[in-house]
């Protein structure tokens, strides 16, 4: 799929969030096809954007498709929980808008040979950054059957985590699982008829979870929030895109917990802890893509975005 043909998920609705100013300072936690990065940098005139992956990859390929503006673009090589050491490195004390497009990114997918897809055939990796150590293989071949039961049951709200754990460390006691389509051999031999009968893949919800724990990705979400609101100026906005439950989850309560200031106990008097609300919600509800957004691109299908303003 070209840059030409690609759409960024809930691109206008990011676009009106972040409520960009010519002159800003801005920073895209997740370029991926920079999508919303060339959107972004379109509208700066002295302002800058900071554009931040995982994967070398991603920001290789960005060099072509944000060529008119990189004078206005910084691309930097990190995990987007590290906000703060990257503005720090940049001598930035904060910006004026921050935009999280989460989950795996559309390049990821369809580079076969990464390991994310349960329909190719390819090495178990899952590696976002192909510099960290750890990969689907690893987890695979040498996670404990309890820890593999709880991520696929966790990460990947999988009913059947308990069979597919018990099968995969069966099958790996006879040799070691090497590639996408023998492990998903091994889940489908797990699962009962009706489930394969299902309209989703088998192995989707198993692979998912994997892919969460190979880059940490939960807790990756849980310290970006945490870093990234102190990190905003006054009327800066903070765009977040979740694309399941579990992140969905993560954004709305530590957004909430921001926006809420006081950790007092409800039946205290007076407010003892002094802490004040930091942002505001600017939409109560995720902000959802609409049904032709989905007819057109069908993995937006479970997307929301969340957005917050810094008081």
């Amino acid at each position: 799929m070209s840059e030409f043909t690609h759409r960024p998920v809930l691109l206008e609705e990011c676009i009106e969030a972040l409520n960009i100013r010519p002159d800003g300072i801005y920073l895209d936690g997740t370029l991926g096809r920079a999508g919303h990065s060339r959107e972004i940098a379109k509208r700066l005139t002295t302002g800058r954007l900071i554009c931040v992956d995982r994967d070398q990859t991603a920001l290789d390929a960005a060099r072509e498709r944000l060529a008119p503006w990189m004078d206005k673009v910084e691309l930097v090589h990190s995990n987007f929980d590290r906000v703060d050491e990257i503005l720090d490195r940049l001598s930035l004390p904060g910006t004026d808008g921050m935009l999280f497009d989460l989950g795996v990114s559309s390049p990821q997918l369809d580079d076969g040979s990464r390991g994310f897809s349960y329909m190719s055939d390819a090495p178990l990796d899952m590696r976002m950054d192909r510099e960290e150590r750890v990969t689907a293989a690893d987890i695979v071949n040498g996670w404990p059957q309890e820890e593999l039961r709880r991520i696929i049951s966790q990460y990947g709200e999988e009913r059947y985590a308990s069979q597919i754990a018990g099968a995969i460390v069966r099958r790996r006691a006879d040799k070691p699982i090497s590639t996408t389509l023998e492990l998903v051999e091994v889940i489908r031999g797990a699962m009962g008829g009706k489930a394969l009968r299902e309209k989703q893949h088998p192995a989707k919800r198993t692979f998912q979870a994997i892919r969460i724990a190979v880059n940490d990705e939960l807790a990756s979400v849980d310290r970006m929030l945490r870093l990234a609101v102190p990190r905003l100026n006054r009327g800066g906005r903070l765009a977040v895109i979740t694309f399941h439950s579990l992140e969905d989850r993560i954004v709305k309560t530590g957004l909430a917990a921001f926006a809420r200031g006081c950790t007092c106990p409800p039946d205290f008097p007076v407010c003892v802890c002094g802490k004040t609300p930091e942002i505001k919600l600017i939409n109560k509800k995720p902000i959802l893509p609409t049904r032709q957004e989905i007819e057109e691109n069908p993995r937006a299908r479970s997307a929301k975005l969340r957005v917050a303003g810094k008081l």
